[in-house]
Order: structure tokens, then sequence, then C-alpha cells
């Protein structure tokens, strides 16, 4: 039983760095909708809270409230933005609109010691944050005392120490405020007292008893993609119970280069795992064409999957469970907890549950886990770097990187055309500065000259972001000469390719991939 930090979200884009900067700590952290049921908040028993930033104003009288229960529980609280402002105006303090909005990069002026930033900061130094707020806290509730000020915010940092209750402003997980992490470890370990034990070695033995209590004697199928979440959670699970597992790897058509043989071989060959090997990608790409939109290709990729695995698991006589490599953000981001487009935005999981026909129950031993603790996990249990480190790559595969139609054509082509620019990257030492890169085949052509003769073919784009969480993200600012080459390779091997571009924008919070 780990020491808990929970969180309470109220619709911010980034509350899950939150939880992020709290396990790098080695605390383990979870993310609650803002309105949960109180008994399941006091079956959580956290040793502390914190309110995340959220869009709303708490000016107006039907937005998002913390639960009474929070403040009851007495335990020490962390409002954050949003968090700050809600914390303060449920206390008795006053918010108000602001004349003098701070968004992006500020600078607090420390007044007074504090234990949220003990060794951290001290009184009369500066220090960079990142701000996102139009309202402010005018008036601090009984208790309250400014501690830190900025331009914009004369009460940037508020403390309570006697109950041990802090709310800032500004919005310390993020990567711009630079030691943001550093004030919430001390949060966790310093005022909730924490002891900071969350580490993979341990997840890995309670994962594995979790999964033997869950699975008892029966039999458990597993969807493995490839990637690096499925084929952790296959070894893992493997580990706990053995030839009770079989994998099932469908290959949809939509893969990248040779990367179905690479995993017959590894959990054939080096794991000695059952695998059922699946080529399925004339259904799917029959089921694919002419659909353009890409929610409803991501929604037939889904759909299929599930009959391919009742068509495979009946062959095998049936199982009691599948397992499948879900992972936190995509619980997260799968429950609209503010109403917004959130619902959406993993609709090829099927982390709500499986169709009642189906007959099975969900195994996901990776659901708690942040893809960076997959990664760690992945190296504790032993499964080589070069599955370890591969770059992300979405369930719906290359569909999403083929805006428009996908065809048979199409997928060939961007499969040659990525595998180049992979190469390329390898070869200049940058793989793994580079969170991800992908090739996308652009649904246009365009008029070539190549030796003496014309050309109408495909425009290839190519894209690499860097990124520390994959919640944003920035273009990796490759050298002239490196893209030139890249280009050349592309055209010269891939017959069908006349053109290529370089995608230099960034992305807000969200999802990375292309459509």
């Amino acid at each position: 039983m780990h020491d808990r930090i929970l969180i309470l979200d109220f619709g911010s884009q980034v509350t899950q760095l939150i939880a992020r900067r709290l396990r790098e700590a080695g605390v383990y952290c979870e993310i609650f909708p803002f309105n949960t049921d109180e008994e399941r908040i006091r079956a959580f028993a956290p040793r502390g809270i914190i309110f995340s930033g959220g869009p709303a104003s708490v000016t107006s009288d039907d937005t998002p409230r913390a639960p009474q229960l929070a403040f009851d529980l007495g335990v020490p609280l962390l409002g954050i933005c949003y968090g700050q402002q809600t914390l303060c105006h449920q206390l008795g303090g006053v918010v108000e609109n602001s004349d003098h909005q701070e968004f992006g990069r500020a600078f607090l002026e420390i007044k007074e010691p504090c234990t949220l930033y003990d060794g951290v900061w001290q009184p009369g130094e500066r220090h960079q944050v990142w701000m996102s707020h139009g309202d402010r806290v005018v008036r601090l509730p009984e208790g309250f005392e400014v501690v830190a000020t900025s331009e914009g915010a004369p009460f940037a940092v508020t403390a309570d120490e006697a109950n041990k209750r802090y709310a800032v402003m500004f919005h310390p997980e993020v990567v711009h405020t630079p030691d943001g992490g550093k004030l919430l470890a001390n949060f966790a370990l310093k005022i909730c007292g924490c002891g900071g034990d969350w580490t993979m070695a341990a997840f890995r033995s309670e994962a594995i008893d979790a999964i033997r209590k869950q699975v008892g004697d029966r039999r458990v199928i597993c969807g493995l993609s490839g990637g690096v979440d499925s084929s952790v959670a296959a070894v893992l699970i493997h580990e706990a119970i053995g030839e009770q597992l079989t994998c099932i790897f469908v290959d949809h058509g939509l893969l990248r280069l040779g990367e179905a043989e690479e995993v017959v071989s590894l959990f054939r060959g080096h794991y000695n795992i059952p695998l059922v090997h699946r080529d399925a990608s004339d259904l799917f790409l029959g089921k694919l064409a002419g659909v353009e939109d890409p929610e409803r290709k991501r929604k037939i990729i889904g759909a299929t999957f599930i009959d391919v695995f009742e068509e495979e698991a009946g062959k095998l006589g049936g199982a009691d469970f599948l397992a499948q490599g879900t992972l936190y953000p995509d619980v997260i981001e799968s429950v609209s907890f503010t109403g917004g487009p959130s619902v959406t935005i993993k609709s090829h999981h099927n982390v709500g549950g499986l169709p009642a026909r189906m007959n099975m129950a969900l195994v996901e031993p990776l659901r708690e886990l942040f893809k960076d603790e997959v990664r760690a996990l992945g190296r504790e249990l032993g499964l080589p770097e070069t599955l370890i480190g591969r770059h992300p790559f979405p369930g719906p595969g290359l569909a999403i990187r083929i805006p428009g139609e996908v065809t048979a054509e199409k997928a060939e082509l961007l499969r040659k055309a990525d595998a180049v620019y992979l190469d390329e990257i390898r070869k200049a030492g940058l793989y793994d500065a580079i969170w991800q890169a992908f090739a996308v085949l652009l649904p246009v052509k365009t008029v070539g000259v190549m030796g003496d003769a014309r050309s109408y073919d495909y425009v290839c784009a190519l894209r690499a972001v860097t990124s520390t969480d994959g919640m944003t993200a920035d273009s990796y600012a490759f050298d002239h000469a490196f893209l030139a080459a890249t280009a050349t390779r592309i055209i010269n091997e891939v017959r069908g390719i006349n053109r290529v571009v370089y995608d230099v924008t960034s992305k807000p919070p969200g999802t990375i991939e292309w459509e």
C-alpha cells in the first residue's frame, strides 16, 4: 500500500503532467474528476489533495467546485491556477476578473519562506514560472498569507502553513516552470509525508500478484500490436500466468515495414509465448475502402479488431479475459471530466469495456502507468531496447498517416518512405533525441520532372517532434543537409513519390498524431 496523492481535475489540458511530476518523485497518484463521488475519495485515502487548473472562471456560479470532503479530510491541499481560485473562494476569499492577464512566461518575486519551495527558492530571489490566467485572487481566506508575487498576480503564491494549505497561480507541472517538479515533490514528500516508494520494481511485483488474483486458473488472450504497450503487457502477463496466456497478433496491413516479422520472431522465438499470427490486411483494407473521415477509420479498425479477436478466440476454444496495453492517459482522455472534447480522443481503445457479446473481462495491467513508466517497466522485465525505445505508433497505424482514403498502394508507398526516413534518423544518431518521427502520405499529387520525363506522383510530408511527456511537442530542428539527403533518398527509392516537405508546426496539449 503506497502513500497516495489525489489530483482533482477541473479540466486543465495539462492535469496529467501533475501526475507525471509526482510519479517522477516516486509518489503514487491518480486523477479523479472534480465531481467524483465522496465515497470513492474516502476509499482512495489520499495523504494530500491537489486541485488542478481549468478553463472556467470562479466568478461564475455554475462553474466547478471542489467537494466539501476535500476540506473535511484534514489532509494537505495544493491549488493550482483555477485550483487556487476555487480553494480560496470556497474558504472565504475573493476572486475577481483581472485587467492584467498573464499568459506564458512570468517571474515570481519570492517574499517569504514557505515549505512548498523550501530548499528550492529563497526570499529575495526572482524565478521563472508559467502563467495562464485571466482571473486572480484579490482577498485571501483567513489564515493565508502572501509568500510570492508576480506582476499580474499579487497573490501568486499563498500559504496557510498551520493547516498545510497552499495555492499557486502558476503551473508548476509544465516544463516552462523550471523548478515546478521540485515544488510538487516538496508538497508530496515534505508536506504530505509520502514515502516516495513508487518504483517499477515494486509495481512489477504487485502487478504480477494482481494478475494472478484476477485470472486464477483461467485463460487470457492478449491483443498484441507489436508496439511498446501491448508488448510490455504481454511479457508481464506471461510472467504471471505462463501458458494460460495466448497472444493474438493481427496484421491489419497498416504496420511499419518489417514489423510483423519482428513481432513473430521476438515473441515466438525469444520469449516462447504462444502466439497466433493473423494476416487480416485484406479484411481491414476492404472495410476502409472509400472511407476518408479519420474518426470513422479509427472506429472501423477498432470494431474489426474485436471481430478478428472473437473469431480467433473461437478457434482457440474461447477465453475468459482479453488483455490489452491500455495506459493511464487512455483512461483519462476517454472520460470527459468537464464536458469537453476529451471523450473522443482515445476512441480506438476499449477503455470503456468490451461489447457484451464477447463475454470476456479486460485485463489491463498497465492501466495506471504513463508511457515512460511503461518503458521503465519493460526494461525491468528485460525487453530489448530496440523495442522499448521505439517511437510511439498509434493503434490505427498508417491509417491516420494517410489523410483521405486508405489503399494498399498508398500504405506500401508510405511504409517505404517511412522506413527510409527512420533509417536516415538512426544513421545520423538522432533517433533517441526525437520523441516521435514519421512520414505522412498527403492526399495530393504534383507534377515533377525526374530525369527526362514528367511525373505525376504523391507528396510525402515528414514530421519529427521533441517532447518530454507527449502532451506538447515542438518540431525537431533538422539541418538542411539532413532534410535534403532524406528527401533525395525517398524520391529515388520510393517510386510514386516525387516531392517531400517537412512539417515544422508545434503542437499544443493534445494528440501528437497527424489526423
